[in-house]
């Protein structure tokens, strides 16, 4: 896909006045399907420790797509996590989280999310409701956007979009409940994701 004229020409203005070009140059967006970019799209997460710290670590392998018709308000979503690849930066931690007591990775290799509701400000989607399947058990969550944004990025010459968003959930709500109450009930999720038009 070819930028856009607009596109071009802020491009070729910033070249000629020696300012720095943005990465991803503003267009409207058309309904379209996107395919999660595995580079940009991670899910961190943090829960508070004995009182004193916070835990964080992510999830390495996401997958998925979305698609989005920004004018009419209309979302299609669906992410899917591979337990397994939690990450702390801790190996036998990371054994610990993997294993029976919380996420059970053998038993639930995947967790998935899945939302077709979003509220919009105009063509920004401001939050995303939807479910998420973690540990076999699903439960309501709604992701809070902190950014969204869709063009085209200059550097790889694709439509995308992407943002930040927020959620917290209750672990207990999906039977993890190791460790409880020394590490915390209420887990913060903080998910970056990017898209590319397909």
């Amino acid at each position: 896909m070819r930028p856009s004229f607009a596109a071009a020409v802020t491009l070729l203005v910033a070249v000629l006045t020696g300012a720095a070009a943005p990465a991803v140059v503003a267009q409207p967006s058309e309904p379209a399907n996107y395919s999660l970019d595995a580079g940009h799209t991670f899910i961190h997460w943090e829960v508070l420790h004995n009182g004193t710290s916070t835990t964080r670590g992510r999830f390495d392998h996401a997958a998925g797509a979305v698609w989005f018709d920004a004018r009419a308000q209309q979302i299609d979503l669906s992410i899917t996590v591979d337990t397994a690849s939690v990450s702390t930066g801790q190996a036998p931690f990371d054994a610990v989280i993997r294993g029976a007591q919380m996420l059970a990775s053998a038993e639930h290799p995947q967790a998935y999310f899945t939302a077709r509701r979003a509220r919009w400000d105009g063509e920004v989607p401001r939050e995303v409701q939807g479910e998420i399947t973690l540990h076999g058990v699903s439960q309501p969550v709604t992701l809070r956007a902190l950014r969204w944004r869709c063009g085209m990025n200059l550097l790889v010459r694709r439509e995308v979009c992407g943002g930040d968003f927020e959620a917290e959930l209750k672990r207990s709500d999906f039977g993890v409940t190791y460790a409880l109450p020394f590490a915390a009930d209420t887990v913060r999720l903080l998910i970056q994701v990017e898209g590319v038009r397909q």
